[in-house]
């Protein structure tokens, strides 16, 4: 992996702390967001968050959210 690319995975990874999701389904949608930023720049997002993409996914497809509860 380039320097570049890992510089930017760690500042990704550093910004989701900066600002936690409230929910589950909020997590789900800054995932998305980031991977997705990531595809838009020709990165490749690392394998262990597109299968955590894969699972919230098939997660979120077979039920709406239901009352939003804070993650513990």
């Amino acid at each position: 992996m380039a320097l570049e690319s890992l510089k930017a995975e760690v500042g990704m990874i550093l910004e989701m702390f900066s600002n936690p999701p409230y929910d589950r389904f909020e997590l789900y949608m800054q995932l998305k967001e980031k991977l997705n930023e990531m595809r838009v720049f020709g990165m490749t997002p690392p394998d262990d968050l597109l299968e955590f993409e894969k699972a919230l996914d098939q997660e979120f497809a077979t039920k709406q959210p239901k009352a939003r509860r804070p993650l513990k």
